[in-house]
């Protein structure tokens, strides 16, 4: 079983609160408010997307790299990480 599948109602959580805080972005540029708070509240949905992806990433790295039941299964995990990784710094 993936370990998503096993954090689903939390990680479920995180993205409604995510959303939560987008909707808030998006009251407050329609209600014109002042940029300090625009941006206050994006660097907030900023974290809390920085911090939902560090939970999915050290899960998949200790379930499907530290956890691997063989030499393949830990490459595997360490690949796809490495090309999701790519990806997020760019």
């Amino acid at each position: 079983m993936s370990h998503t599948v096993q954090q689903k109602d939390r990680l479920i959580a995180r993205v409604r609160r995510l959303r939560g805080q987008l909707d808030g972005v998006e009251r407050a540029l329609e209600a014109e408010a002042g940029c300090g708070e625009i941006l206050r509240q994006l660097a907030s949905v900023r974290g809390a997307l920085g911090g939902l992806t560090a939970e999915v990433m050290e899960d998949h790295l200790r379930h499907h790299v530290m956890a691997a039941e063989t030499k393949a299964e830990c490459q595997q995990g360490g690949e796809e990480l490495i090309s999701v990784l790519r990806t997020y710094v760019k």
